[in-house]
């Protein structure tokens, strides 16, 4: 779950694609829709392709894979394909966003909203201090699931 297992976000297309380790996120309804919401910083490469995509794809690993999700999470996808570092198999959704084949859970993801975060939206002034010392707030994306796949 969402907290307590890092996921991969992944964006682009199973040709060329990026992706981050992220453990901030969370499942609900919105919109008479069930959906998820992931949150990127503007200086991660992943970025780039949430941006220019319709879909996304989160995929929850096994603990087996905690090495190559604390790769993700700190090597850029600009400095190395880390993808191909991690050995992972990328698979293509109905829609065309890739995942990895190596995930137990994956959510299929066709956005819906994409909201900045911005100094004056906190109502606690501590988390500003505490998360942005650089002032490089989240991107927050809402997201219809479209689709699921789970290993047995």
């Amino acid at each position: 779950s969402i907290g307590s297992q890092w996921m991969l976000v992944t964006a682009g297309t199973s040709e060329k694609c990026n992706t981050m380790t992220a453990s901030w996120g969370g499942l609900g309804i919105m919109w008479g829709k069930t959906v998820a919401t992931a949150y990127i910083r503007p200086q991660r490469y992943t970025k780039e392709f949430m941006d220019r995509e319709k879909y996304f794809t989160l995929s929850f690993l096994p603990e087996s894979r905690r090495a190559e999700l604390s790769y993700c999470g700190t090597v850029s996808g600009r400095d190395e394909d880390k993808v191909a570092h991690c050995g992972f198999t990328v698979e293509e959704a109905e829609c065309g966003a890739p995942y990895f084949a190596e995930a137990e859970l994956v959510l299929v993801c066709r956005k819906l909203y994409r909201q900045s975060m911005t100094p004056d939206g906190f109502l606690d002034d501590s988390l500003d201090g505490r998360w942005y010392p650089d002032k490089d707030y989240h991107d927050m994306y809402i997201a219809e699931i479209v689709e699921a796949y789970q290993r047995n």
